[in-house]
C-alpha cells in the first residue's frame, strides 16, 4: 500500500492543489516519481508489477486518469483502478488540459484496465455525469459504477461495513487475480 503525494513543478515538495504549481500545474514530476516509486516498492518488498491497483479519492480520483494515464508507459502499470468522487474529463478544472478532448486522449490509454467508479450518495445521480461522459467518448472499457450510501465527500465510508465496500473488495480480488 503506497499513499503517494502529488508533487510541485520541481518534484521537491508535496502540493495540496492539483499537481505542480500554478499556472503550469506540471504533472511530469509526479508521473516520474510514481513510476520510480512503484517500481522501487515492488522490487524492495516483492510486489507484483503485474498486479498494481491505482486508487484515488476526489483530486486523487481525477489523478487516476490524469496522472495514471498520462502517457503509454505509466498507463501500462495498472491492473485495475478504483476511482471515488470525481472523474477526469467530466468537467473543466483550473489546471491545463482538463478539457474533455484532452481527458479523452488519456482515457484511450486505459486499454484493458478495469475501473470501479464510485460516488457519494444513495442514488445514481452523482454518477450520471461520469456515465454520460464515458458514453460520449465511445471508449469501450470495463467500468463498474456504484454509490457509497454516504452523502459526505469523505473517504471514511470505506471504514464502515457497507455494501459497496464489500463489492469493491470482491471486485479487487477478482481483477487482481486474473491472468
Amino acid at each position: 500500500w503506497i499513499c503517494m503525494p502529488l508533487l510541485n513543478n520541481e518534484g521537491t515538495e508535496n502540493v495540496t492543489q492539483w499537481w505542480g504549481n500554478k499556472p503550469q500545474f506540471d504533472p511530469q514530476p509526479t508521473v516520474d516519481y510514481c513510476r520510480k516509486t512503484v517500481g522501487w516498492i515492488c522490487q524492495q518488498y516483492a510486489g507484483d508489477l503485474d498486479r498494481v491497483l491505482l486508487t484515488g479519492f476526489s483530486r486523487g480520483a481525477i489523478a487516476c486518469n490524469y496522472i495514471g494515464l498520462h502517457d503509454n508507459e505509466i498507463a501500462q502499470m495498472w491492473r485495475a483502478m478504483v476511482v471515488f468522487s470525481h472523474y477526469d474529463g467530466v468537467r473543466q478544472w483550473e489546471y491545463p488540459f482538463s478539457d474533455k478532448a484532452s481527458a479523452m486522449q488519456r482515457l484511450q490509454r486505459l486499454g484493458n484496465c478495469p475501473q470501479f467508479i464510485c460516488a457519494e450518495g444513495q442514488r445514481d445521480g452523482q454518477l450520471q455525469p461520469t456515465r454520460m461522459y464515458l458514453e460520449q467518448t465511445g471508449v469501450q472499457g470495463d467500468f463498474t459504477f456504484r454509490t457509497t450510501g454516504f452523502r459526505n465527500h469523505h473517504d471514511a465510508w470505506v471504514l464502515r461495513p457497507e455494501k459497496t465496500r464489500t463489492e469493491i473488495r470482491i471486485w479487487v480480488t477478482q481483477k487482481l487475480s486474473r491472468k
